[in-house]
C-alpha cells in the first residue's frame, strides 16, 4: 500500500460507486446544505465532540464542500444522506501512539444524517467504499476508531468485519480501534 491514501496513486475521483440503493460520489455544490446539517447536528456529533454552530458553518463551508481524495458523498434518490472518508491515519493523532503497527494506514470515517439511521445505509455504503479500497490497495489494512459508548458504530464495525486491535482512552472516553484487511471478507 502506498504511504498514504491521499497520495492519489489511483484516478480521483473514481467513477460513482453504485450499490443496490445508494451512490457514492464526489461532493458537489448541491451537497452544501446537507454538509452543514451533518456538522451542526447534535445527534450526529454526540460522540465527536459536539455540534458546531450553524452560523459558523455557513461562513466556513465552501460552495463545493470537501472535494478531496478519499471523501465520498453518500446519495439516496438524488439526495446526500451522509459521507464516507478513507484517509491516512495521522500517526500524531491523540491516542495513536499506542496503536502500532496500524498508525499511518487508511482510516474509515462516516457521518450520516439522523433521518437515514436505522435502514442499513451506513453498512451498505461502508462496504462499498471498503470494496473500492480493496481493489485499489489489495491487502491494505483499514482501521476504524469509535467510542465504545457508541453502540451503533460498534455494531457497524462488527458487521463490516473489523476486528479489535485495542481499547484506549482519548478525549476523556474509552475508544475502540479495529482493523479490516482487504483480503478478508466484509459485509
Amino acid at each position: 500500500m502506498p504511504d498514504e491514501v491521499t497520495a492519489q496513486p489511483f484516478a480521483w475521483p473514481p467513477a460513482p460507486i453504485r450499490t443496490e440503493r445508494l451512490v457514492l460520489r464526489e461532493p458537489e455544490a448541491r451537497d452544501r446544505a446537507a454538509v452543514i446539517e451533518l456538522f451542526a447536528s447534535p445527534e450526529v456529533n454526540t460522540y465527536l465532540g459536539g455540534a458546531r454552530p450553524r452560523d459558523e458553518l455557513e461562513h466556513a463551508v465552501p460552495d463545493v464542500p470537501g472535494r478531496r481524495p478519499g471523501l465520498f458523498v453518500v446519495e439516496l434518490d438524488g439526495t446526500m444522506i451522509g459521507t464516507i472518508e478513507l484517509n491516512r491515519r495521522d500517526p500524531a493523532r491523540r491516542g495513536s501512539g499506542t496503536v502500532r503497527p496500524y498508525a499511518g494506514e487508511a482510516e474509515l470515517g462516516y457521518l450520516f444524517l439522523p433521518h437515514a439511521w436505522g435502514y442499513g445505509y451506513a453498512a451498505e455504503a461502508c462496504a462499498a467504499a471498503l470494496g473500492w479500497f480493496a481493489d485499489e490497495y489489495p491487502g491494505g489494512p483499514v482501521v476504524l476508531c469509535t467510542q465504545t459508548a457508541n453502540d451503533r458504530s460498534m455494531r457497524l464495525a462488527a458487521k463490516l468485519g473489523f476486528t479489535e486491535v485495542q481499547l484506549f482512552v482519548a478525549w476523556e472516553a474509552e475508544q475502540w480501534m479495529g482493523v479490516w484487511l482487504s483480503d478478508a471478507p466484509s459485509g
